[in-house]
């Protein structure tokens, strides 16, 4: 990424949409790999964040773009949350 970053107010509709919905792929991604790992809890926040998103993406205002904004933060740390979390014993990757 090779640029200044946008605020979601700066980008265009469809910059918005694309980013609420690579938000959304990798809460979606990462509740998959959380299931198969038993962890139940972090599966029902995922898909919640994500449905709400996925919800946005298609007629997101200006007037939203505060929402927006909090729901994309809260995927986010969700993803680097269970990214750097301790793996349970006896998991090797």
């Amino acid at each position: 990424m090779n640029g200044i970053s946008k605020t979601l107010n700066d980008m265009t509709l469809i910059e918005r949409s694309s980013l609420l919905d690579t938000v959304a792929d990798a809460l979606e991604a990462t509740a998959e790999e959380a299931e198969g790992e038993g962890d139940v809890r972090f599966v029902a926040n995922s898909v919640c964040i994500a449905n709400t998103i996925r919800g946005f993406s298609g007629e997101l205002g200006p007037h939203d773009l505060r929402a927006a904004e909090l729901l994309l933060e809260q995927g986010i740390m969700l993803v680097h949350q269970f990214a750097n979390r301790a793996k349970p014993r006896g998991m090797v990757h």
